[in-house]
Formats: C-alpha cells, sequence, structure tokens
C-alpha cells in the first residue's frame, strides 16, 4: 500500500475528503519526525514505537572493488512493533 493508496482508505472509513486525510498523514508523520529527531520516543499502544538509534562507525567493502571503506556514524530511526500488532499478525 502506498501514500495515495493509504489517503483513499482513510477519506472512505472516515468520510472525509481525499485532501483533508492527506494532510492529517502528513501532519502525523511530520510530528513524529520531529519528536524523534528531538530524541523523543513515540508510542502508538497498540501499533509500535518510533526511536532513533546510534550506529558506530565501521569499516565495510566496496562491492564493485572489494576496498575497505570507512562508515562513519550516524543516527537511524527505529521501529519496534507492539505486542498487539504481532499478534494481529500472527
Amino acid at each position: 500500500m502506498n501514500k495515495a493508496q493509504l489517503v483513499e482508505q482513510l477519506a472512505s472509513h472516515l468520510e472525509l475528503t481525499k485532501a483533508d486525510c492527506e494532510r492529517i498523514i502528513d501532519c502525523t508523520i511530520d510530528v513524529v519526525k520531529k519528536a524523534v529527531k528531538k530524541g523523543d520516543d513515540v508510542t502508538l499502544v497498540g501499533f509500535g514505537t518510533f526511536t532513533k538509534s546510534k550506529r558506530k562507525a565501521r569499516t565495510g567493502r566496496n562491492p564493485q572493488t572489494g576496498a575497505a571503506i570507512k562508515i562513519p556514524a550516524c543516527t537511524v530511526p527505529k521501529f519496534r512493533a507492539g505486542k498487539a500488532f504481532k499478534d494481529f499478525l500472527n
């Protein structure tokens, strides 16, 4: 499912316009991204938790040449599914 399909599903379930649903989705994603960037965890009970995590610098390999390359440390987003979501899938 892509964003357009999600917007369409929400619009039909909530009886809102597609434009309103798209603004809601965009705003929700923006709020989650800003909170995680700030260092806060975003927990949606029954769905999951969005967090940020730090990766250490490491050495990798260029797959074309086999040469060793340095991969710098970085911060990455993480999502951990909640128990209710996991149970729903099984």
